[in-house]
């Protein structure tokens, strides 16, 4: 496995960088952080709704949506056993926070200390695997807190990113966006594509003016994005999320249920003209400014919607956003590229981080090392292959086109799906199955008619078609 060989690749350069205590404990570092869970930043231009996505995602209204102190700088937020935020100053010792909330969100107090980071630990099952890292909003009107993300995010010749790989959130694809995506794009050995970058139209809800049928213009222009020239080699994929409803059904109460069908009781007429405007569907209520704020115009048009339609439950309704906002379009997203690679991320992660220590010292041996793997690990050449489809970069006809997704692991990167076959098949049919999709590859690789680029991409798929033939026996 990669993970074994990149760990001895790492355990040699501790032994060689020995006598130079700074990079031996660096070296380290990379060590440990291949036991550790996988690393995701979330990103984006302030205002994208990267604190209300991360909500969504954890499943808790932990993450504070506001411009307070948490959403100044850097915060991670991981698996723990008991809630425990801790200050990481940028000199001085880490300090134990008192955990506090209000409204359900974290509310810190940096006592106007210089911060590097703050890291939570919070009980969650959807922070086992994974720990997120919300970013201060790039392009802020504090420089400052613009340069915090830039600093984290973005490698460069000394310190590589901490984070294995980022969801980029935006409300348009805007040339700021794509020149920020290009800066964060690997330059060193790895440079072929942005294999660990999904992008998020976020706030999809309010493309259409918080329309009911919003989310169907959001994802055709999630759909064109995904072509899109400004974009190439830069993200993955990119996924339309309505990031309010999606917490808001991660996160809905009995009493904001009841509400929601008070409000579905009254004549449709007198609910549209109230949601014309914030003033006009507020005017004076409490209760439905606090709806207005979780919910947003789509989100309460949404929910009115279905409970007419008969959904009877706050169970129900929860699900049916969730549904509905994309965010469940987008964790298939991020288990397929992300939790199901989790060790192949990690150990690039790694492997660009001893790049950067083995070429300051004029490379040798370990540079050698750390080049073989990245040419040779076929599973880099697969997820370059994949963000090449989807770019454009590499055209195949369309039948082909479909069968070469799946078998570089659009859907899930197991044999039987790989395969497009059930996930419960028999070895002797994932065999078969491989055996026939590998001639077919082959006779697709030797086609005269296929360019050069096409028939290096059948080669790229004769080899995985091997591979999952080997793995099924």
């Amino acid at each position: 496995m990669i993970i074994d060989e990149v760990r001895r690749v790492l355990s040699l350069a501790v032994d060689a960088y020995r006598d130079q205590p700074r990079a031996a404990q660096f070296l380290r570092a990379q060590l440990d952080r291949l036991e550790s869970p996988l690393r995701v930043a979330i990103a984006g231009r302030v205002k994208a709704g990267k604190s209300t996505l991360l909500n969504a995602l954890v499943g808790d209204s932990l993450a504070p949506t506001d411009a307070g102190e948490c959403t100044r700088v850097v915060t991670w937020y991981q698996d723990g056993r008991s809630p425990r935020v801790v200050m990481h100053p940028l000199s001085g010792n880490p300090v134990s926070l008192p955990v506090v909330r209000r409204d359900g969100a974290l509310s810190v107090d940096l006592g106007g200390a210089a911060v590097s980071r703050l890291v939570v630990d919070w009980p969650a099952q959807s922070l086992r695997h994974t720990t997120l890292i919300d970013t201060p909003g790039i392009a802020s009107l504090s420089a400052e807190n613009s340069a915090r993300a830039v600093r984290f995010l973005t490698p460069d010749d000394e310190t590589p990113t901490e984070a294995d790989a980022v969801i980029y959130l935006m409300k348009h694809l805007h040339s700021a966006d794509a020149s920020f995506l290009e800066s964060f794009r690997d330059q060193g050995v790895a440079r072929a594509a942005a294999i660990n970058t999904v992008a998020v139209i976020s706030r999809a809800d309010e493309i259409a003016g918080g329309r009911v049928d919003a989310m169907i213009s959001a994802r055709s222009i999630a759909a064109r994005y995904r072509s899109a020239p400004e974009l190439h080699g830069l993200a993955q994929n990119v996924v339309a999320v309505a990031g309010l409803v999606a917490m808001a059904g991660r996160t809905l109460t009995q009493a904001e249920f009841v509400a929601l069908s008070t409000l579905a009781a009254e004549p449709r007429e007198t609910i549209e003209s109230s949601l014309l405007s914030a003033d006009r569907f507020t005017s004076g209520s409490a209760e439905r400014a606090a709806l207005l704020r979780r919910f947003g115009v789509f989100g309460i048009r949404l929910s009115v919607t279905l409970i007419r339609q008969g959904v009877r439950s706050q169970a129900a309704l929860a699900d049916e956003l969730v549904a509905r906002s994309g965010l469940r379009e987008l964790q298939r997203v991020l288990h397929t590229q992300f939790s199901e690679r989790r060790e192949l991320l990690k150990a690039r992660s790694a492997l660009l981080a001893l790049d950067r220590v083995v070429r300051g010292s004029g490379g040798g041996r370990l540079a050698g090392e750390v080049e073989r793997i990245f040419a040779g690990t076929h599973e880099f050449a697969e997820l370059r292959l994949l963000s090449a489809l989807r770019s454009g970069a590499v055209s195949l006809p369309r039948p082909m086109a479909a069968e070469a997704e799946r078998l570089l692991g659009d859907s899930g990167i197991t044999p039987a799906v790989r395969l497009g076959l059930a996930p419960d098949a028999v070895a002797a049919e994932v065999r078969q199955t491989a055996f026939a999709a590998l001639r077919r590859w082959q006779a697709h690789a030797e086609n005269p008619m296929l360019g050069r680029k096409s028939a290096d991409a059948c080669r790229v798929l004769v080899r995985t078609c091997e591979g999952l033939l080997t793995r099924g026996r």
